[in-house]
């Protein structure tokens, strides 16, 4: 199971090849045990959403 903080920041890896890398940091985790969904604030857009993660994607904890 994913568990993430207000901090954290998470990777998408993309499985196509015309597609690229997402990254974003987690805004808030309504989850008082750190399960999804997040909202992340993603760099690439400079937008926030609720994010469910998939299996392409990891958590990069602040703390690392």
């Amino acid at each position: 199971m994913v568990k993430a903080a207000a901090g954290d920041h998470v990777v998408v890896e993309s499985s196509h090849l015309s597609a690229h890398r997402r990254e974003g940091q987690i805004v808030e985790v309504h989850d008082p045990n750190g399960a999804p969904p997040y909202l992340v604030h993603w760099t690439d857009t400079d937008t926030e959403s609720l994010f469910f993660p998939g299996p392409d994607a990891h958590i990069v904890h602040a703390d690392s």
